[in-house]
This record gives structure tokens, C-alpha cells and sequence, in this order.
């Protein structure tokens, strides 16, 4: 019972990150402003 458990949350998991990651980069130019922005944050935070 608790594999069958692992495997829908992990079913779960991976629909919720393939859904958030088909709304937030519909084309490869606005993934590479998201990778800029991720970065920008990093630099920021790393001072």
C-alpha cells in the first residue's frame, strides 16, 4: 500500500512541475529570460 502511495504523490509531483513548467516557458526565448532572472537573484543574494 505505501509503494502505491510513493508512486501517485510522486505522479502527483511530477504533473504539478510539467504543468507549472508549460505555463511559465511557452518558448525557449522566455526560458532564457527566466535562467537570467533565476540568476540575477542568485548574484543578489550571494553579496
Amino acid at each position: 500500500m505505501k509503494t502505491s502511495i510513493k508512486r501517485l504523490a510522486l505522479l502527483l509531483l511530477a504533473s504539478t512541475v510539467w504543468t507549472l513548467v508549460g505555463t511559465s516557458c511557452r518558448t525557449v526565448r522566455g526560458f532564457g529570460q527566466d535562467v537570467e532572472h533565476v540568476g540575477g537573484h542568485i548574484e543578489r543574494a550571494s553579496r
